[in-house]
């Protein structure tokens, strides 16, 4: 969907109105369960005191944990709404940037800036947030894509380009466009300076995470402790190998990882950390996936 620069704009801001009343409504929605959570612990201080549960307290106790359930599924269902219209926003400010960089009015942005920019993608990367018993979906933390997927238009991935020098290295690129004909890709290096655009076959593009998992309730979703991934290199926008060292234990928190540097003793370099968005599945020079 193309959007003006006005029609973007009243878009964001209707949802922007959404959201808002949406946040008061989850403040009211919790007020409301805050008081029956109250009125259970009243009652169990009660139970407590008579040392038994008469059928009165049974029936009451029913009651209330019964409101309980259904106002942390009102809240739920509440918060989620909130979240879709977050993700809406993002949909059309990441559509404008795409259309402005189409018709040739793309920001130049300098390497700091650029970094910044690549930290807070980062960690404003949707958090999955799953329903009870529901796995993890393709791409999000260490679940790959699907085979069949193909990245979208904006998307950032991880390329295989060949250098100036004939040396091939994985660098940071957004997706152009995918042309199902040739089965390639047209990706533009995210780093500015280097202004080139590529034109690789699938198997040269890995797609990033979409979303990041929550270590505490989806920790299948990350790699495991001693996984060899590759990583994008801090301050940097290229992917080397490396060695998960730490795994996140907060949606808040990065991998830790060591890469792989033969200038230390070991072999490694010291612990760094890497957001989610920026570890992969480690691949060969032939773009295929290593056990």
């Amino acid at each position: 969907m193309a959007f003006s620069a006005d029609a973007a704009a009243f878009q964001v801001q209707e949802r922007l109105k959404g959201l808002y009343r949406l946040v008061h409504d989850i403040e009211e929605e919790r007020i409301r369960s805050e008081h029956n959570l109250n009125n259970i612990t009243k009652a169990h201080e009660k139970i407590n005191q008579e040392e038994k549960v008469s059928p009165y307290y049974q029936q009451k106790l029913k009651g209330l944990y019964s409101a309980a359930v259904a106002d942390a599924e009102q809240e739920e269902e509440l918060i989620r709404s909130a979240l879709t219209k977050v993700n809406e926003i993002r949909s059309i400010r990441n559509e404008r940037r795409i259309q402005a960089r189409n018709a040739g009015n793309k920001e130049t942005i300098r390497r700091g800036a650029l970094m910044k920019m690549l930290q807070s993608s980062a960690q404003t990367l949707p958090l999955w947030v799953g329903k009870l018993g529901e796995k993890a979906p393709p791409l999000c933390g260490a679940v790959p894509a699907e085979s069949t997927y193909v990245a979208k238009m904006g998307d950032m991935v991880a390329a295989l380009v060949k250098g100036a020098e004939e040396e091939e290295n994985w660098i940071l690129a957004e997706v152009v466009q995918f042309n199902a004909a040739t089965n390639k890709y047209e990706v533009d290096d995210i780093d500015e300076e280097q202004k080139d655009r590529h034109i690789l076959s699938r198997r040269r593009v890995v797609p990033l995470p979409l979303m990041r998992a929550n270590p505490e309730t989806d920790p299948h979703a990350l790699f495991p402790k001693g996984s060899i991934v590759m990583a994008l290199y801090p301050q940097t926008t290229c992917f080397y190998k490396a060695v998960v060292n730490q795994l996140p234990t907060s949606s808040t928190e990065e991998y830790e990882v060591l890469f792989e540097d033969p200038s230390y003793a070991d072999g490694y370099s010291p612990p760094l950390t890497v957001a989610q968005r920026y570890v992969i599945s480690i691949k060969d020079k032939k773009g295929k996936s290593q056990t």
